[in-house]
């Protein structure tokens, strides 16, 4: 059998919006860095979207140590490439930014926290290399309520069922971080929401191509508002504002499913 070579594998581009991590974005990028993935290479995108607390001056310093390494090693096991808003934005602004420089097969959304584990991974690529999906979500609730504020928790599946309601999709976790799309449905999208309206946002327009989105269970260990967590009760607000503005579109013009 022919031997496949490294450049001939699909290839992952782990795209990690990051705003004020200066405690926690190094381990995570190490844990990104480290992920096992058998039959795919990792492309890693760090967008600083404006951070004030130090977090910039560290990425900068990484963006000058990894400047010219790609050029000079492209068959290396990681790529990274860093990239800065010059204003804050939000997470979805900063998603876009990553988004548009993303090359390879699919792309994976990372938060730059450590509440999702990148050893997961190879579950959620799974159904991807298998020709099963063409977005997988990762469901944090496959085994029970996972740790974290239980008010959060009620919060997310009020708004994953809304959202169901509008798209008619049968998602237990709508708003997990962990989305993977094969690239040529994030390019089938125009994304408008700066902030954490793209979780809803995108959700209806994957759900209006009528593309095959599945489910896999993933690890979650939540971080509380005291270690960083900066969503809030008027995220929520715009949550349900975005889910009723992009999925009763969706609903009313959803395709039937790729073949």
């Amino acid at each position: 059998m022919p031997t496949i070579q490294r450049s001939d594998l699909p290839i992952l581009c782990v795209v990690i919006p990051v705003y004020n991590e200066r405690d926690t974005w190094r381990a995570l990028l190490a844990r990104v860095e480290s992920a096992e993935l058998p039959g795919c290479r990792k492309r890693i995108i760090l967008v600083d979207d404006a951070s004030t607390d130090g977090t910039r001056a560290q990425l900068e310093e990484l963006a000058s140590r990894v400047r010219g390494q790609n050029a000079h090693d492209g068959d290396a096991a990681n790529e990274i490439k860093v990239l800065f808003h010059e204003r804050n934005r939000g997470k979805g602004a900063a998603l876009r930014t990553g988004f548009a420089a993303a090359e390879g097969d699919f792309v994976i959304v990372q938060d730059a926290d450590l509440e999702y584990d990148p050893a997961d991974y190879p579950t959620l690529l799974q159904p991807l290399l298998a020709e099963r999906a063409d977005v997988v979500y990762g469901n944090r609730f496959s085994e029970g309520r996972p740790k974290g504020y239980f008010r959060n928790y009620l919060a997310n599946r009020f708004l994953t069922c809304l959202s169901n309601l509008t798209t008619g999709l049968k998602l237990t976790d709508m708003e997990t971080c962990y989305k993977v799309f094969r690239r040529e449905v994030l390019e089938s999208v125009r994304l408008e929401q700066d902030r954490f309206g793209f979780e809803p946002e995108i959700t209806a327009k994957v759900a209006r191509l009528g593309v095959r989105i599945v489910e896999t269970p993933i690890r979650y260990n939540a971080r509380t508002r005291q270690e960083g967590k900066k969503i809030g009760w008027k995220d929520g607000i715009k949550a349900i504002w975005c889910i009723l503005k992009y999925g009763l579109t969706a609903r009313f013009h959803r395709p039937g499913p790729r073949r």
